[in-house]
């Protein structure tokens, strides 16, 4: 139950909803798989992922083998999707991926090794797909592996390779040089396994035209209303939306200072309102630079952010404790918030914590 000083975190599905249906006719037509790595971007993947089997995805992503056993059971035998797990085949993790029918995307050569003993051990064959790496340097076989694998089937016996996929690294920003370098070499590498689908676009990739999109597209921080070049995009809508009483309203006389320290010393008469969020609830502290809330029709600077408050410079805006000021949201989005703190949107929705109320709308 919530109680008057606690935020709040509404989950809005109709605008997943929507903002789903707008990145697949981006993506002309192709698969779009959503990516619901850390709990749908902290927004619930349960809700999220039977949002979207009611849009019609079919197969989602997460990124360990315990979300994609909790996706499965979230999801039930009602909805038989795809799970495809990012991490691949960790040491261990063989009977649970089984178990919860999900599909690895293996990473390296000794994963395809793992998962080609552990099919013939099981006497069936194992769905996976492989994360071939084009150039970030994260995860993923390299061009060798690749290579070697397709000159060696046997290596691959017992497996169903369902799907070939890479990553780009500078996709947010479409100026830059990295991506077609990364294009080319993904076409090399995929053209290695041409029964399996390929995938190379996520949610700014979508935006790079036709051929990054492949076969199948991953969905991720757009899905939830981050722009794909990290500025707001006008044709998504603001997924979700943080807010968080006012606790108090006071007036703060010239030459006083506010909060710890002596850094930010009061030059005029300040009317504020402190508000019950912080850095416990997932604001990032350093979203006082330039962060701003929204009350009574206008953005509002938020002058410091400790763990537990906030305080805004309200102005003459007629205000009293328990109205609630839109920290993330439509009339704050999260590409905004973002960029006042000196990150990206994925991060500022996975720290919402848990301290905040959730509620959704529109849930399926």
């Amino acid at each position: 139950m919530a109680l008057p000083s606690s935020a709040r975190l509404t989950i809005d599905l109709e605008a997943l909803a929507h903002n789903y249906r707008v990145l697949t006719a981006e993506a002309g037509g192709v698969e779009a798989a959503p990516v619901l790595k850390g709990d749908a971007y902290g927004l619930g993947a349960g809700p999220v992922a039977r949002r979207l089997w009611a849009e019609g995805a079919r197969s989602f992503f997460v990124a360990r083998v315990s979300e994609g056993v909790l996706l499965r059971m979230e999801l039930g035998p009602e909805r038989p999707a795809r799970i495809l797990v990012l991490d691949g085949l960790p040491p261990g993790s063989a009977d649970a991926l089984a178990g919860a029918d999900l599909t690895p995307v293996l990473t390296s050569l000794p994963q395809v090794e793992a998962a080609s003993l552990y099919a013939a051990q099981a006497a069936r064959a194992l769905k996976v797909g492989l994360h071939l790496d084009t150039g970030m340097n994260r995860q993923g076989m390299t061009a060798a592996d690749a290579r070697a694998l397709a000159q060696s089937p046997d290596r691959l016996r017992g497996l169903d390779v369902e799907l070939v996929m890479s990553h780009l690294g500078t996709a947010t920003d479409p100026t830059s040089p990295r991506s077609a370098k990364q294009l080319a070499a993904f076409e090399r590498l995929r053209a290695l396994f041409p029964e399996a689908q390929a995938s190379l676009a996520a949610s700014a990739g979508i935006f790079l035209g036709a051929p990054y999109r492949f076969d199948l597209v991953r969905p991720g921080v757009s899905l939830y209303g981050g722009g794909p070049f990290e500025v707001t995009h006008p044709a998504l809508k603001q997924v979700a939306t943080f807010e968080a009483p006012i606790l108090d309203v006071r007036v703060i006389a010239p030459g006083e200072t506010l909060g710890y320290g002596d850094s930010l010393r009061i030059e005029t008469p300040t009317r504020v309102a402190v508000v019950a969020a912080g850095y416990a609830d997932g604001l990032i502290r350093a979203g006082k630079a330039g962060g701003k809330g929204w009350f009574a029709g206008a953005a509002r600077p938020i002058l410091i952010i400790n763990m537990d408050l906030i305080v805004l410079d309200i102005g003459d805006a007629p205000a009293r404790p328990g109205q609630m000021v839109q920290l993330m949201g439509p009339n704050a989005p999260i590409d905004d918030l973002a960029a006042a703190s000196g990150t990206v949107a994925h991060e500022c929705l996975v720290r919402i914590s848990e301290r905040a109320e959730r509620v959704y709308l529109g849930e399926s």
